[in-house]
């Protein structure tokens, strides 16, 4: 299972979500997921709103074309993202792998 799958213009990311990390960043591949570190705390839904701002800024995107799916209480998250306008600097795979 892949990270990442397209589903029309929609790009749908397996993620890891380590919050409280000391900074923002992509950190590369953890199983079948990708590792992103943030630094907003897990309290509140604090880290799931950080998150959204992080991936539409990264993908530019408004905030309500990122959604999660599943995941909102666990490190573990599906978040789709609707019809990304830039692919972030690293993550050139997500280019070529896409379907019409």
């Amino acid at each position: 299972m892949s990270w990442f799958q397209w589903d029309k213009d929609d790009l749908i990311l397996h993620l890891r979500l380590q919050p409280k990390a000391s900074k923002d960043e992509w950190v590369g591949t953890y199983q079948d997921a990708y590792k992103i570190r943030i630094t907003a705390p897990p309290i509140d839904g604090k880290a799931n709103q950080y998150l959204i701002a992080f991936l539409a800024k990264q993908f530019k995107v408004a905030k309500k074309a990122v959604i999660v799916e599943s995941g909102a209480l666990s490190r573990h998250k599906r978040v789709r993202i609707k019809s990304p306008t830039k692919i972030p600097q690293g993550l050139t795979e997500l280019q070529h792998n896409k379907t019409p």
